[in-house]
């Protein structure tokens, strides 16, 4: 298991944002500097591009046609798809506008409407990891079905099937993404039928404009391409897609240190100590869609993206001051540490194949 560096805090201190709180004397200097301040300007002009370009790729689309030449555009749009989950993901947090019901209309649309994905279902999945980011017991993204994040959970492990996962996860890791756009499309539609949207009232609205999705996506490749184009472009585009979004979400906590039930952490060593940022400049802000600024969006989910680069010298200095180690990598030093992490987790499962 990922060894344990959490630094407990004095008892009653958990949550506290009291006036002398660590977090609370950061909060303020953010909040005085305006960074919580929304972006209206830049997220209207990332909304439109977005369109624009998938206006294009959809324009691309029927010109070409009955063509194999198809396949660069499945691939694209898989780009596209996830540049537009990440303005989703930023509504979900309420980066983007001061209306509640404005954000929601924003992820509906981007999320249920353009990409297929249930806007409710993420936004209760993805709070739950926000309150609780690396805890073993709940954290939805450590509880995963088919990745051991620990060496308890690897050990706990039944099956054939899903011991041999776990023992060699770390060389399936990167394959297991390209499945990860169909994983979450069919979550948000099981997610319809169980109690896991968090809002009932909106379930309507949700399933109709994922049927509108749906529906849309399916007759255009039908009409416009052969039956095997068809099936080819689907896969092409979830693949890349699945691959494009676990890429950007898989640096972020994976492989730093995880939380129990006995650790006795405030708020600020609870988002810091569990998260990692990505090196990598403007590029790798507009790759990674604002989530290589990871530690800064833990302290402060609302905060609106281009505001995390602004936030960085001010969080950095913060957990100096205190003592607090503050991770930063490069991407592919970022997965480097993931697929260490993950294939010391399976060590034990490989030592009891080896004798056996």
């Amino acid at each position: 298991m990922t060894s344990h560096v959490l630094r407990p805090v004095a008892a009653g201190g958990e949550e506290s944002t009291a006036r002398g709180s660590d977090y609370a004397v950061l909060a303020r200097q953010v909040k005085n500097a305006g960074m919580l301040d929304r972006r209206p300007g830049y997220y209207t002009m990332k909304i439109v591009a977005n369109l624009g370009v998938f206006g294009l790729a959809g324009t691309a689309f029927v010109l070409l046609g009955r063509s194999w030449w198809q396949m660069f555009v499945a691939a694209f749009l898989g780009i596209v798809f996830t540049q537009i989950a990440f303005v989703g993901h930023d509504a979900g947090h309420r980066q983007i506008a001061g209306s509640r019901r404005v954000n929601d209309l924003l992820g509906l649309v981007h999320g249920n409407l353009l990409i297929g994905l249930s806007y409710g279902w993420w936004v209760t999945k993805h709070n739950r990891h926000h309150a609780n980011p690396n805890h073993e017991d709940r954290d939805p993204d450590v509880l995963s079905a088919a990745i051991a994040f620990t060496t308890d959970q690897a050990r706990t492990r039944r099956g054939w099937a899903t011991r041999a996962l776990a023992r060699h996860q770390a060389y399936l890791f990167f394959p297991m993404l390209l499945l990860e756009g169909v994983n979450l499309h069919v979550a948000s539609v099981r997610a319809l039928f169980g109690d896991d949207m968090g809002r009932a009232r909106s379930k309507p609205a949700e399933a109709l404009l994922l049927g509108v999705h749906l529906v849309g996506y399916l007759t255009a490749l039908l009409v416009v391409l052969t039956p095997l184009q068809a099936l080819v472009f689907v896969v092409v585009h979830q693949c890349v897609f699945g691959f494009y979004m676990g890429c950007s979400f898989a640096p972020n906590h994976k492989g730093m240190p995880t939380v129990r039930e006995t650790d006795n952490l405030d708020y600020l060593r609870r988002q810091v100590l569990t998260s990692r940022n990505i090196r990598g400049g403007r590029f790798a802000d507009f790759v990674l869609g604002g989530l290589n600024y990871q530690i800064e969006h833990h302290l402060f989910p609302s905060m609106p993206r281009p505001s995390l680069r602004r936030a960085q010298d001010l969080v950095r200095a913060h957990c100096g001051h205190h003592g607090l180690a503050y991770h930063e990598t490069g991407v592919f030093g970022s997965y480097g540490q993931v697929l260490r992490h993950l294939h010391a987790v399976g060590a034990p499962l490989r030592r009891v194949a080896d004798a056996g």
